[in-house]
């Protein structure tokens, strides 16, 4: 099955479970497409659907789907899960991209440039607050508590990126908890929600927990290591997009931890100061290259993946499980 993902684009993992969970794909666009309807305020639609159908892969989703049908789940709360997924991290993003004064996304005009920051922002409560009305629809208290914990996470991560960001004090440690509280805590609830609203015993809910939270961490890890070796045609992203902003990610916080007095100098008017010129991305590379931080990134993700395949020995047998297997290799496949 490996051999077959790589050469064929139908065979990528992400896709071969969207093709696996699509009835239950589509009635979770139908469920979304019917709760961010506004009767009042129209530009609620119109901001979310710009963001909403952009062409995202719904992978957060399909991991709530997944976990579910895995553990043998045959009634219908799981579709507004995953919708209620799906609704938070379009919030998320419509917040992310005022507080990083962002202008594209997935290769769009953000929605705070086509509209204005205030409609993103309270277009991105209103999601909220429909994320919260489909989770009480479930009638399950220990979803609620999960989804609700994950979206302070979130909401946490995000502040604390924002006061580590330019920090040269930051270290691997920190790095870990801004990932896992902006991306991982809800690949993690994704899974964890699926498996709880199943019905799976203690130890499947956690090994769900556990790989949604090491696939998360693998997937940001690449994201920010892409950031300085990708294809700008692949990612969206011009190499070295990190650096121009100023965000400290781990391949820069590896190099700083061993910089000299002249190295530091240089992170410090570059990052902490963002006094940058021509050439100091260069310059930033070969940094990264003298104490080959980049390999080391990449080892990273390769463990997170790693942690993420053997969380899922406890789960039953199932052809997804196969899939989510393949996924974590995949999420760290773009790194080859």
């Amino acid at each position: 099955m490996n051999q077959v993902m790589t050469k064929t684009p139908q065979g990528k993992p992400h896709e071969l479970l969207a093709e696996t969970l699509a009835p239950e794909l589509e009635a979770v666009n139908l469920l979304i497409r019917e709760r961010m309807a506004s009767q009042h305020a129209p530009r609620i639609p119109e901001v979310t659907a710009h963001l909403v159908e952009a062409g995202g892969k719904r992978l957060r989703p399909m991991l709530t789907l997944a976990a579910a049908r895995m553990c043998g789940y045959a009634g219908e709360h799981h579709l507004k899960l995953a919708a209620t997924v799906e609704f938070i991290h379009t919030a998320t993003l419509l917040h992310d991209d005022v507080v990083d004064e962002s202008a594209q996304r997935r290769g769009r005009p953000t929605a705070n440039l086509l509209w204005d920051n205030k409609s993103s922002v309270l277009v991105g409560d209103y999601l909220f607050a429909r994320s919260f009305q489909l989770m009480v629809d479930t009638g399950s208290l220990r979803v609620l508590d999960i989804l609700a914990n994950a979206s302070a996470t979130i909401a946490e991560g995000e502040v604390l990126q924002m006061t580590a960001a330019t920090d040269l004090g930051t270290t691997e440690e920190i790095y870990l908890q801004v990932v896992r509280g902006k991306t991982a805590a809800l690949f993690s609830a994704a899974t964890e929600v699926g498996g709880v609203i199943a019905g799976a015993s203690e130890a499947q809910v956690k090994a769900l927990f556990d790989y949604g939270d090491a696939l998360g961490i693998a997937f940001q890890i690449a994201d920010d290591l892409l950031d300085y070796q990708g294809d700008t045609a692949k990612t969206g992203k011009n190499v070295g997009d990190d650096f121009r902003e100023r965000k400290l990610t781990l391949p820069v916080i590896k190099a700083i931890a061993q910089a000299g007095d002249e190295e530091r100098a240089f992170w410090h008017r570059t990052i902490a100061k963002g006094r940058q010129e021509e050439g100091d991305l260069e310059h930033a590379l070969s940094l990264m290259a003298k104490y080959a931080t980049l390999e080391a990134t990449r080892a990273d993700a390769i463990g997170w993946a790693d942690k993420a395949k053997s969380a899922l020995a406890d789960l039953p047998e199932h052809p997804i499980r196969t899939l989510l297997i393949d996924l974590a290799d995949y999420v760290v496949s773009r790194l080859n």
